[in-house]
């Protein structure tokens, strides 16, 4: 059926409810979810010419699928970018641009406050190929520079950090890899760009969970690069197609849905945390309050131009806090005390749900690292992440008091 053209600058919330919406002969309004592995060909013809890549046309799912096209065409077309590459995980994200763009040789220079898997994907299983990575402090741009190497080919950041929300400069980093003949990642998960687009400030490529806040509602794994064509056609999708590293269509029709409602979704939570942060600022038995919204946080300023996608700062929907105690015994166990006096809150290490989640990165989504890496990213025994969510926020308040209050 024939389409009506889309105008061609629409706002971003409008943009995730009706960009690669392509409607089969039935005329959905919703997106069609196409639960097939391969497709059906006209001809031999025909079939050799689309399996030869010489005619366009969906030939298996592991190479191509219509919904999942559509996913990936929404999210480049919300983070400003040409093209993106749906995968099946954000980590198989990060997998695929490192075997696309690192060979063995080449230097990485990693932020130390990234991700704890994300941290032990590029040290492991890079390092197991001859590919080595320095990791420097997430703020210290003169950190960075003093890394580079002749044979540095990638900087990675993830801003803000997992737990501890640190904001980089994306375009001082930006500006550092290009001079050099470097290319540099960035991790939007925290943001999504609702609320941040890293390719406005310079980066070549934009990772992402689309498990987290794409989603929006915890429901299905997925991941995602989005950066130029010339980067999907000729390095990252012969990889995947080969390596099968693909997303499913029906959690590619998932993560459709979930974006739909993106951006009223993250103004709403990153409302709540900051209502959560300054409360947290103000109990006693709150050592520090980790969150960007906050004039009190170091890289405030920054976060407020960077994530202003939107069209005002924001600071985000995760709120990290440390919990008072006299040693490592004591503060691991007033941040457990807190964490299991939660009724509302759910304790899980996943984020961007619309439920509120509470988890103790020390033992969970770090606990992997040695303890002079934690150290490095600044991950104490004391330290709780609150991913806010819908809940009321007066709701929030009493459940976090009921652990902080009892608290020796």
């Amino acid at each position: 059926m024939t389409e009506r053209k889309l105008p061609a600058h629409l706002h971003p919330d409008t943009l995730a409810q009706r960009t690669a919406v392509d409607k089969s002969q039935y005329g959905e309004n919703s997106e069609a979810l196409y639960l097939t592995s391969s497709f059906v060909q006209p001809s031999a013809e025909i079939a050799a010419r689309r399996f030869a890549q010489e005619e366009e046309g969906y030939t298996y799912t592991r190479v191509g699928n219509p919904t999942v096209t559509s996913m990936e065409r929404r999210l480049a077309a919300l983070e400003g970018t040409e093209a993106a590459i749906a995968t099946s995980t954000g980590m198989a994200a990060i997998l695929l641009l490192g075997m696309g763009l690192l060979r063995t040789g080449d230097h990485v220079v990693c932020s130390q406050s990234v991700f704890g898997s994300t941290m032990r994907l590029f040290s492991g299983e890079f390092g197991k190929f001859g590919i080595e990575t320095s990791y420097v402090s997430q703020t210290d741009v003169a950190a960075w520079r003093a890394a580079i190497r002749p044979t540095t080919k990638l900087l990675f950041a993830e801003t803000p950090t997992n737990p501890l929300t640190d904001v980089c400069d994306i375009q001082a980093l930006a500006d550092l890899a290009h001079n050099v003949g470097a290319l540099l990642a960035v991790d939007n998960c925290f943001c999504s760009p609702a609320l941040q687009q890293p390719r406005r400030f310079g980066a070549d490529f934009i990772i992402h969970s689309g498990t987290k806040y794409l989603d929006g509602q915890g429901r299905v794994m997925a991941g995602a690069i989005c950066c130029d064509q010339r980067y999907v056609d000729e390095v990252f999708l012969p990889i995947n197609r080969t390596a099968g590293m693909v997303l499913a269509p029906f959690n590619a029709w998932v993560v459709l849905k979930g974006m739909e409602t993106l951006g009223i979704r993250m103004q709403a939570q990153s409302e709540r945390a900051l209502a959560v942060a300054q409360w947290l600022q103000t109990h006693p038995q709150v050592g520090r309050v980790y969150y960007p919204g906050l004039a009190s946080h170091p890289q405030h300023a920054l976060a407020m131009r960077q994530q202003s996608a939107s069209g005002k700062g924001s600071g985000a929907a995760v709120v990290s806090f440390d919990v008072k105690g006299s040693d490592s015994a004591s503060l691991r166990r007033n941040a457990f005390a807190v964490i299991d006096a939660a009724l509302v809150s759910s304790i899980t290490t996943n984020l961007g749900d619309t439920k509120t989640t509470i988890s103790h990165p020390a033992s969970t989504s770090h606990g992997r690292l040695t303890e002079a890496q934690r150290q490095a990213a600044g991950i104490g025994q004391g330290l709780i992440r609150l991913a806010v969510g819908l809940d009321h926020i007066d709701d929030l308040k009493t459940d976090l008091a009921r652990g902080l209050d009892l608290l020796p």
